[in-house]
């Protein structure tokens, strides 16, 4: 089960966390936790993702140097800090997990089995 919440509205150039919380159900040591993002009449694409084992990262380009994806001591939570906010970033927010992924699968959301529920974020300019 993976529980996502921080999500709500903002002014361009804020800043909003996101978190995401798995809980119920064991993982290999090789999970996965991303972020993806999807507005009205788009397709759902990738924000960020970290690999939980040994805090990896990976970035879309257009939120590079502006979100920070992290996770808890305790590695069941994974974090979306999100600064310098544009109105571009409006959608909702899922976070997704799974512990078979390469490297390379990280961006592709239909490479993950586990999906939680989504959180608006709607940034006004």
């Amino acid at each position: 089960l993976l529980q996502a919440s921080g999500g709500g509205p903002v002014q361009a150039g804020g800043s909003l966390r996101l978190s995401c919380a798995k809980s119920g159900r064991t993982f290999n040591w090789r999970i996965v936790m991303g972020w993806f993002r999807q507005a009205p009449g788009k397709e759902r694409e990738f924000v960020a993702a970290i690999n939980l084992n040994d805090g990896t990262t990976d970035y879309e380009d257009s939120v590079k140097g502006r979100f920070t994806i992290s996770r808890n001591s305790a590695k069941n939570t994974v974090f979306l800090q999100m600064n310098s906010l544009k109105p571009e970033d409006t959608a909702v927010y899922y976070c997704a997990a799974d512990s078979t992924l390469t490297r390379s699968s990280w961006s592709n959301p239909t490479a993950y089995d586990y999906w939680g529920q989504g959180t608006q974020v709607t940034v006004s300019s």
